[in-house]
């Protein structure tokens, strides 16, 4: 039998697999982005609250951490909303390129908000991924849009990670996750519920909003049960047997597995220039570069003490 580190290496793939698929879901969804986040959210907080409460899992935080939670729902929810609009005005390959600069921003946002000194190499390759990123907008200049929105999602998903780094270990994970999917679900039909009653367009709670194909209702329920609640539990799962420098880079294979499996699935209007390819391999080689680099400093760090 393979040992519990090989088993959990093997499933930590198949969640990355899975997040690279919520992608194809985004594209195949035929809904617009901001009823998708809201039918993801809701349906993942049920799926989240029903774990909690077989498990018998206490929901019980203070206030200053509700709030924070609170404000991380809200930005977790515009990331969903900026990611699935850069799907929709481009494609899976740009979503998925442009997503990948969330390292870049990460490392420039990391100093600020730890009060470190930027490190030198992080300015380079931070170079390195406006180099790649303008390959890509060179080549792919009709899909500009879609960039656009994929770089927002990026920023967006930065900054979630880090206010979660430091909240991360004053309460369950799992409760973590449930508090933010419902705050953004709850931001999200506040703005629905708004739109509804000021909006110019019927863009809010009207009767089409839930008038979805059974196809949709499929998709939308892999979605918030495989891709976002399983996901979820599932990376806290492995988490306790690997170690975070082995999580960080096979994370890093969401964007190759999602573009692999676009083009699989939807062939052609996949299929970008050789510019494109250029400009996302030097993105995501950069990410890999700077998770070796990180790990080698840890390595490093405690032989000199």
């Amino acid at each position: 039998m393979p040992s519990a580190k090989v088993t959990n290496y093997l499933h930590l793939h198949f969640i990355v697999f899975v997040w690279g698929f919520t992608a194809i879901l985004g594209e195949l969804i035929s809904i617009a982005a901001i009823p998708l986040v809201w039918y993801r959210m809701v349906l993942a907080t049920v799926c989240v609250w029903g774990y909690l409460k077989i498990r018998k899992i206490p929901l019980h935080v203070n206030r200053q951490l509700f709030g924070v939670l609170a404000l991380s729902g809200v930005i977790i929810a515009l990331h969903w909303i900026a990611f699935f609009a850069a799907i929709k005005a481009a494609n899976v390959s740009i979503a998925l390129a442009t997503l990948s600069t969330g390292a870049f921003f990460t490392a420039i946002l990391e100093p600020i908000f730890y009060k470190r000194k930027l490190i030198l190499y992080e300015l380079v390759f931070g170079v390195l991924v406006v180099i790649g990123l303008y390959v890509i907008f060179e080549a792919s200049s009709e899909y500009s849009t879609g960039i656009v929105y994929g770089l927002i999602a990026a920023f967006l998903s930065a900054v979630f990670s880090l206010i979660n780094g430091k909240i991360a270990k004053k309460r369950s994970s799992i409760v973590i996750s449930f508090y933010e999917l419902a705050s953004g679900a709850g931001f999200v039909t506040l703005y629905l519920v708004a739109y509804t009653f000021f909006g110019e367009t019927a863009s809010g709670f009207t009767r089409t909003f839930f008038e979805l194909t059974l196809m949709d209702w499929g998709y939308l329920l892999v979605l918030a049960i495989i891709c976002t609640a399983y996901a979820f539990i599932g990376s806290v799962h492995v988490m306790r047997y690997l170690s975070p420098y082995t999580v960080m880079l096979t994370t890093n294979l969401e964007p190759v597995y999602g573009i692999v499996l676009a083009y699989l699935i939807f062939g052609e209007t996949e299929k970008m220039n050789t510019g494109f390819y250029y400009g996302a391999v030097l993105i995501l080689g950069t990410v890999l570069l700077n998770g070796i680099f990180k790990n080698a400093k840890k390595i490093k760090r405690p032989s000199t003490s």
